[in-house]
C-alpha cells in the first residue's frame, strides 16, 4: 500500500478551497458550500495511499514514502510472514510465495517483495510472474525486469500468493524480503522468509521438492533463517540491536545477568544468557542463544528449588522465520510444559530477532502471574534463575535442553541487582573424576595383573594370596567402590533419570560392575567342571564393562553439563591406543612363554621315555632330591619376568599421567577459562 503524506501543494489547495467556501458563504451560495465541504471532508480523512503500489524509486530502501520523521517502521515482531512452497528449487524453476498474517485473516493493504542473494553482494535475483487475480504489480529494479513485486490496489487483503522463477545462472541461497503495511502508520520492513536453496535443475528433479516443515517439527532448520534485509541507506532510529557487546552492558550494575557455562557473563562468552531489568513494576527479560548452537529455543525459568518442575518459564521459539513467545508452566514431571494453563497475556514480546541462528528476544512480564493455584510474585518473591536451551521442540512444548541448562546458585529477588552465579557443580565433577579413576585407572591395571602376571612373583603372597590375585582383587574392589559412589552422586545431583547415549552405556556398565564381585563369591573350585564356564563369563563381563565404560566417557565429552573441551577426545584416543599396544606386547610375551614351556614339556616327555625307571628303584635320597627340584621349578617365574615387570612399571606411570590429566580436565571444567 505505499502511502504518502499530504504535500505542500495539497495543503495550499485545501486552504484555497476553505477561502472559496468562506466567500461562497458570504454570497449565500449554500448549495455550492455543501459540495465543497464534502470534498474538503474527503481530503481530510483520506489515507493518502498509493493505490498503484510502490514506485521503483524505493527498490533499495523498500520504505514507504511517508517513512521517516514521526512515522517509523515497527521494530516489534511482524504478525506477517513470508512462506515458500519449498526450501529447494532448481535453476529456472518456479516457486510459490505466500504473504500471510497471523492469526489467520489478519489483513494488510500494501506490500513489496524481493528475492535477494543471502550472501554478498546481496543482489536481487529471479523474476516474479503476474498474479491471476490482478492483485500484484511487477516492478523493474536494478535494471532488471519483473524482479520485484508490489500491490496493485490498496484494499485489504488477508493473503497474497505470487509465483517466482529462479534464475538460470545462479546457484546458492536466496531469501525473500518484504515490506508489509497494515495501516498508514504501522508497517514492517525487511520481513524475511526461510532461505531457499537454488540448485542445478538436474539435482532438484532427482527427487520431489520438500514441503515446508511445520513449526513444531524437530527437523526444522532454525539456524538457516537470516535477519531481515535492512538497506544500508536506512537504519531505524529506535531499532533495538542485540549485539554481542551491548547485551552484556549494565550486567551487575543495572540488570541481573545469568547464563551458562557458569561465569560466562564476565567473559561475554555465554552459550545461552538471560538478563532481567526492573524499573518499578516493569520487569523486562532478555534471552539470547549462542552462535553456532543451532538452538530451537532459549528459555528462562523461575524456580523455587533450582530443579526443573513447577516453574514459570519464558520461552522464545523461532517458528516460520519469526520469534514466538510462550509463557509456560513445567509440571512436576519436568518433561511436560503446559502452555494452556498460563495466561499468555502475562508476558508480552517487545523485540526479537533471529540473526545467523542466534535467537534474541526481549519480553515484559507482569509482576504477578497465577497458574494452577501457584503465585509467582516478582515483587516480593525470590527465585532461582534457570537458563536452558535445546535443539528440538515437542508438539506443544520445548524439547530437552541438550544444548545446556544451569540454575543460579541461590534464589534472588529480581529487583536487587547483583552478580548471579551458577549452582555448584561439585557432585558432577566428583562423578566424572571417580569414573575416570575407576575405569581408566584401576580397572585397566587390574586386568593387566590378572591376564599376564599369574606366572610372575611365583611363591610370593600377600594375605595368603598370590601377588597377582591380591593386586587384582584390590584394584577391582576400588573400581567397584568408586563406581557405586559416583553413580549415587549423579543421582543426588539429577534426582531423575535422563536418557541419552552416556547414561545408557553408563547404566549397563554399573550393572555389570555390580554383578562381577557377586559372581566371584560363587567361583567354582579349580578342578570343578563348571570352572571353565565361570572363567569365560568372568572374563567376558569384565572386558565388556571396561569397554562400555570407556565408550561412556567418550560420550560424556559431548554433554553440555560436563563442559569438557572437544579435544579431550584425542586424549582418550591416545589412552586407548597406548592400552591396546601394551596388551599386544604382553600377549606376544605370553605366546612366547607358552611356546617355550610347551617345548620344554615335550623334551622332558622324550627324556622320560628314554630314561624310564621305577620309582621303587630310586633311593630315598634320590626321590627327595627330585621332589625338591620339581618344587623349585614350580616356584620359578615364567621366562622374561624382568621384562614384564619393567613394562608394567612403564605402563603404570603413563597410566597415572593419563588419569591425572583427565581428572584435571573434569575438575577444572571449563578448562578454556584458565587460558583466557
Amino acid at each position: 500500500m505505499m502511502v504518502s503524506t499530504p504535500t505542500l501543494t495539497d495543503r495550499c489547495l485545501k486552504m484555497s478551497l476553505s477561502t472559496l467556501a468562506l466567500d461562497l458563504l458570504v454570497r449565500k451560495r449554500c448549495w455550492l458550500l455543501v459540495a465543497l465541504g464534502a470534498l474538503l471532508s474527503c481530503g481530510c480523512h483520506s489515507v493518502w495511499a498509493l493505490p498503484q503500489g510502490a514506485p521503483e524509486t524505493v527498490c533499495d530502501t523498500m520504505l514507504p514514502f511517508h517513512a521517516g520523521g514521526s512515522v517509523l517502521p515497527e521494530n516489534s515482531v511482524s504478525p506477517f510472514s513470508i512462506e515458500t512452497s519449498s526450501s529447494v528449487v532448481g535453476q529456472g524453476q518456479t516457486l510459490r510465495i505466500d504473504v500471510t498474517g497471523a492469526p489467520a485473516g489478519l489483513s494488510f493493504g500494501g506490500f513489496m517483495i524481493q528475492a535477494r542473494n543471502r550472501n554478498p553482494p546481496y543482489q536481487i535475483v529471479g523474476q516474479f510472474s503476474p498474479s491471476r487475480d490482478g492483485t500484484v504489480k511487477l516492478m523493474n529494479c536494478e535494471n532488471s525486469v519483473n524482479n520485484s513485486a508490489t500491490h496493485s490496489n490498496a484494499g485489504p487483503k488477508p493473503q497474497v500468493s505470487i509465483d517466482w522463477q529462479s534464475p538460470v545462472d545462479f546457484l546458492g541461497q536466496v531469501v525473500f524480503n518484504a515490506t508489509v503495511a497494515q495501516s498508514y502508520n504501522q508497517f514492517w520492513v525487511g520481513i524475511p522468509s526461510n532461505p531457499v536453496q537454488v540448485v542445478r535443475r538436474d539435482v532438484s528433479s532427482a527427487a520431489p521438492l520438500p514441503t515446508p516443515s511445520s513449526p513444531n517439527n524437530n527437523n526444522f532448520n532454525y539456524a538457516s533463517t537470516r535477519s531481515p534485509y535492512v538497506p544500508p541507506s536506512y537504519v531505524a532510529p529506535n531499532a533495538v540491536a542485540a549485539s554481542e557487546d551491548s547485551f552484556y552492558d549494565g550486567c551487575g550494575q543495572s540488570k541481573n545477568c545469568f547464563g551458562f557455562p557458569n561465569g560466562c557473563v564476565a567473559t561475554k562468552s555465554c552459550t545461552s544468557v538471560s538478563a532481567v531489568t526492573v524499573r518499578g513494576d516493569i520487569y523486562e527479560f532478555e534471552l539470547r542463544s549462542g552462535k553456532g548452537t543451532n538452538a530451537a529455543y532459549v528459555a528462562l525459568g523461575l524456580s523455587d528449588d533450582a530443579k526443573m518442575g513447577e516453574d514459570l518459564t519464558t520461552e522464545c521459539v523461532p517458528e516460520n522465520g519469526r520469534i514466538n513467545l510462550y509463557s509456560s508452566y513445567t509440571s512436576a514431571n519436568p518433561y511436560s510444559a503446559v502452555r494452556v494453563n498460563v495466561p499468555q497475556n502475562s508476558a508480552r514480546l517487545l523485540n526479537a530477532s533471529l540473526v545467523d541462528g542466534v535467537i534474541y528476544c526481549k519480553v515484559q512480564r507482569e509482576p504477578l502471574t497465577v497458574v494452577q493455584g501457584r503465585s509467582f510474585d516478582l515483587r516480593n518473591g525470590a527465585y532461582h534463575m534457570l537458563v536452558a536451551s535445546g535443539s528440538s521442540l515437542k508438539e506443544n512444548s520445548v524439547g530437552y535442553h541438550d544444548i545446556g541448562r544451569l540454575p543460579s546458585g541461590s534464589p534472588i529477588n529480581l529487583a536487587v541487582v547483583q552478580d548471579v552465579g551458577g549452582s555448584s557443580q561439585l557432585l558432577v565433577r566428583l562423578h566424572g573424576a571417580f569414573m575416570i579413576a575407576a575405569w581408566i585407572g584401576t580397572t585397566s591395571l587390574g586386568i593387566i595383573f590378572a591376564r599376564y602376571f599369574k606366572q610372575t612373583w611365583v611363591g610370593s603372597q600377600t594375605c595368603g594370596k598370590d601377588q597377582w590375585f591380591a593386586w587384582h582383587r584390590m584394584l577391582m574392589v576400588t573400581t567397584w567402590t568408586l563406581t557405586v559412589v559416583a553413580y549415587i552422586l549423579i543421582w543426588v545431583e539429577l534426582k531423575r533419570a535422563v536418557w541419552h547415549a552416556h547414561s545408557i552405556t553408563g547404566l549397563i556398565t554399573v550393572i555389570l560392575c555390580f554383578i562381577q564381585p557377586i559372581g566371584a563369591l560363587f567361583r567354582p573350585g579349580p578342578n570343578d567342571k563348571k570352572r571353565p564356564y565361570f572363567n569365560w563369563g568372568h572374563w567376558l563381563g569384565g572386558n565388556l564393562a571396561h569397554i562400555l565404560a570407556i565408550v561412556a566417557i567418550f560420550f560424556s565429552v559431548k554433554l553440555p553439563k560436563a563442559e569438557l573441551p572437544e579435544w579431550m577426545d584425542w586424549i582418550l584416543v591416545g589412552f586407548v591406543v597406548f592400552h591396546v599396544l601394551v596388551h599386544l606386547i604382553f600377549s606376544i610375551y605370553l605366546c612366547i612363554n607358552h611356546w617355550q614351556i610347551s617345548g620344554i614339556a615335550s623334551d622332558r616327555q622324550q627324556s622320560q621315555r628314554i630314561n624310564t625307571f621305577q620309582m621303587g628303584d630310586m633311593t630315598h635320597h634320590q626321590q627327595h632330591a627330585m621332589r625338591n627340584g620339581m618344587s623349585m621349578e614350580r616356584k620359578m617365574d615364567a621366562p622374561y619376568a624382568a621384562l614384564r615387570k619393567g613394562l608394567l612399571g612403564v605402563y603404570s606411570v603413563v597410566l597415572i599421567l593419563f588419569v591425572v590429566v583427565l581428572i584435571l580436565l573434569v575438575a577444572l571444567a571449563p578448562i578454556e577459562k584458565l587460558f583466557e
